[in-house]
């Protein structure tokens, strides 16, 4: 491991950070050596996990549709660790109820596009509000946010979603801009399908076999390749990058449609 890639001493709060993703990135952090909160809707799993990882480790409840619930959990972790030195907004709304109504704009209902605009864009807005001056005071940070190739593609399903992530995307660009010369990087970083628990649970095998299809490499992408890259952006290794969007799904947004018919012709 390079000095680089070294978080010694640093202060991370990983949104979403109990299961799949977030999960995945709080172990590689801890084992990078840096102290990190984990923040999640689901506090009994907050807790175990931060109980399996030692002391370093403070487990908070979130609720990224409540501003003040936000802002505790900035608070809460540098009271305890005294700073923040990265944001990892990875949290978003994947309740199977409402993803089964994110469908297209003429039949959704207003209340899927609101609520999923509501902890996907203001709730990481929120977040970045809140830990930037501190970062500022401290003399910088670095912030990552959870985005998705469906930001950067067209769909016939998940619009609320996918329009979501795309705002997330801008609202990078803006903080690396607004906050780059006061010491602050701000990068985003692209899943593709990510075998979580979560996504095995809500997409059959044939769903999930179609976009390997589509994809480069011989398999999806698991939780720890996304920790990777997130934990690479929030190193000094990362230190000249900024307002970026790092796309990590295996290929499946760079080529061109139909990609597992061809290649199943050429090797046929």
């Amino acid at each position: 491991m390079t000095m680089g890639f070294d978080l010694s001493g640093r202060v991370a709060i990983v949104t979403g950070g109990a299961g799949g993703i977030g999960a995945a990135t709080v172990r590689l952090l801890v084992a990078r050596g840096a102290r990190v909160a984990v923040a999640d809707l689901a506090i009994d799993r907050a807790v175990a996990l931060a109980d399996s990882l030692g002391g370093d480790v403070l487990a908070l409840h979130l609720d990224l549709a409540d501003a003040t619930s936000v802002e505790a959990m900035v608070a809460a972790t540098v009271a305890r660790f005294g700073r923040v030195d990265i944001l990892h907004n990875n949290a978003a709304l994947i309740d199977p109820r409402v993803a089964e109504q994110d469908v297209d704009v003429e039949t959704m209902d207003l209340d899927i596009w609101d609520r999923t605009f509501a902890v996907n864009v203001r709730g990481a807005m929120i977040a970045c509000r809140a830990v930037l001056p501190h970062m500022v005071a401290q003399g910088g940070g670095a912030i990552v946010n959870t985005v998705s190739n469906l930001a950067l593609q067209g769909h016939v399903i998940q619009t609320a979603y996918s329009a979501s992530k795309a705002a997330l995307i801008q609202l990078t660009r803006s903080i690396a801009a607004s906050h780059g010369r006061r010491g602050v990087r701000c990068n985003a970083v692209a899943p593709g399908m990510t075998l979580t628990p979560a996504l095995k649970e809500a997409f059959p095998a044939h769903i999930r076999k179609m976009v390997e299809d589509e994809t480069l490499r011989d398999r999806l992408g698991e939780p720890e390749d996304i920790a990777e890259t997130v934990a690479f952006l929030a190193s000094d290794s990362a230190r000249n990058i900024t307002g970026q969007c790092i796309v990590c799904d295996g290929g499946l947004a760079s080529h061109v449609p139909g990609f597992g018919a061809f290649l199943a012709l050429k090797e046929g």
